[in-house]
């Protein structure tokens, strides 16, 4: 019955990943449909120049993740010989899962907290804060572990870049939009007989085309939070572990001192997802809501 749990919970996760990335997909089309029903053909031309440039942007840092979040986030790469216990853990969590030995890095920090990152499996590697490492027991610390190999299991990186991409192609063409109609480009190819019902929908699609791009980005990456919380489970059968690991978070009212909007998601616990933050645009789905799931599991081992 348990066992049935979490692979129902990692089905339905993924299930809900895919449907939220199409959901991205049919925003793009229709802004892209919006620009070119307001502007016309030729000034909506600069468009492919525009997504370009956020393409080379978004996967550049895509392909240079693990060096980019190790410096904006304070992180150190040890040794096996600097941490032999943090090593033999990971180890016994690589063996379960099937997934390559990641590279292991240490934040110099307080706050309990801990992330995943790289490219793929082969290029992944996982840090830790201080704090996290002091406060938390075999079990909770194993727990940890678990869920951030299931990011680099489920390719989370791949999937939040493929959100980030789509998320920022929105947003840019959008304002170029605005900027266009601000200096007055584009009215001279408009077609003085269209139809000015559809040029309004077209302007007001644009105007929240941004938003709600930022609020399906959120939504995904908060369904890859609770797969990583599913496949922790199938790769420990333990969900007691990372239930009471949440619970040591949910406790600590500190946060990481680097918590850079660019890198919030990545961590096992939001720095910036608080009571001020919209469930909407949250990256993680609210701990408490994750420590009942865990808890459910629990019940039905």
């Amino acid at each position: 019955m348990a066992t049935f749990s979490f692979r129902a919970a990692q089905s339905s996760n993924k299930r809900k990943t895919f449907l939220l990335l199409g959901a991205m997909g049919a925003l793009t089309w229709l802004v892209l449909l919006s620009i070119f029903t307001y502007l016309g053909t030729s000034s909506a031309a600069i468009v492919p120049f525009a997504v370009g440039l956020t393409l080379i942007s978004v996967w550049g840092s895509y392909y240079g993740s693990d060096k980019l979040v190790l410096t904006m986030t304070g992180a150190k790469q040890i040794q096996e010989s600097d941490n032999p216990k943090l090593f033999s853990l990971i180890q016994e969590i690589t063996i379960a899962s099937g997934l390559p030995m990641p590279k292991v890095a240490i934040v110099e920090d307080s706050a309990p907290n801990a992330f995943a990152t790289g490219r793929n499996p082969e290029h992944a590697l996982i840090a830790f804060t201080t704090g996290i490492l002091d406060a938390m027991d075999r079990d909770q610390l194993q727990g940890v572990i678990a869920h951030e190999m299931a990011h680099v299991g489920n390719r989370d990186t791949l999937v939040s870049a493929v959100a980030a991409t789509t998320a920022g192609v929105i947003a840019l063409i959008s304002d170029l939009l605005m900027r266009m109609m601000w200096f007055g480009g584009g009215r001279r190819d408009r077609d003085s007989n269209g139809n000015p019902i559809m040029l309004v929908v077209s302007l007001v699609v644009l105007i929240l085309a941004p938003i709600a791009a930022v609020m399906l980005k959120s939504a995904i990456s908060r369904k890859r939070e609770s797969l990583a919380d599913a496949t922790a489970v199938a790769f420990t059968r333990n969900p007691a572990g990372l239930r009471s690991a949440l619970e040591v978070l949910a406790a600590d009212s500190t946060v990481v001192h680097q918590k850079s909007t660019a890198v919030a998601h990545i961590w096992i616990e939001s720095p910036l997802d608080g009571k001020s933050v919209s469930k909407m645009f949250a990256s993680h789905p609210p701990i408490q809501e994750r420590i009942a799931t865990l808890r459910a599991m629990e019940s039905l081992n």
